[in-house]
């Protein structure tokens, strides 16, 4: 499972585990001991986890949910030392640790309950989510360079040659 695979749902506790898309919205499946299904309509706000982002001061800028997750499990592990009951301050603090950079302004105490509580289900249901995902690295071949290389040694003797003028036709 991935990041993109799991979302949240206005107004309902807890993640969901996307399941498939339907007609009418998604099929998911809470991340809970119960594993409630449903089904999402328009009436439903859906936040896939990939797609959100912490503000930064830079307004140009802004920090991917993944990387807030990674580095917590990196630095805390299985436990942050706050849960979404913490008091404000504790909150403030933490992600100030985590993202020393994060728009106080534009990030509110409710948003960081509910990363920290996002964490503490995601640690506990579905950790795999918690660990970056590898960037593959483009290898260029040695064939490749060397292609390149003698393309850019040849010289250019040879002129273009202009095109002919097409004649225009109504």
């Amino acid at each position: 499972m991935e990041l993109k695979d799991i979302a949240s749902v206005s107004g309902k506790p807890g993640l969901f585990k996307v399941l498939k898309q339907a007609r009418t919205g998604l099929v998911l499946e809470s991340l809970d001991e119960h594993q409630t299904k449903i089904v999402t309509g328009p009436n439903h706000r859906v936040s896939i986890l990939s797609e959100i982002s912490i503000y930064t001061t830079d307004y140009d800028k802004t920090i991917p949910l993944q990387e807030i997750f990674t580095k917590i499990k990196n630095e805390f592990g299985d436990d942050p030392g706050v849960d979404g009951k913490s008091e404000p301050e504790e909150l403030k603090a933490f992600l100030g640790h985590v993202a020393p950079d994060y728009d106080t302004e534009r990030v509110y105490v409710s948003d960081m309950k509910k990363l920290v509580s996002w964490y503490l289900i995601l640690i506990t249901k579905a950790p795999e989510v918690l660990v970056a995902p590898e960037v593959e690295k483009d290898e260029e071949t040695p064939e490749d360079n060397t292609v390149e290389e003698k393309a850019a040694d040849e010289p250019k003797s040879e002129a273009k040659k202009p095109k002919k003028a097409q004649p225009k036709t109504k």
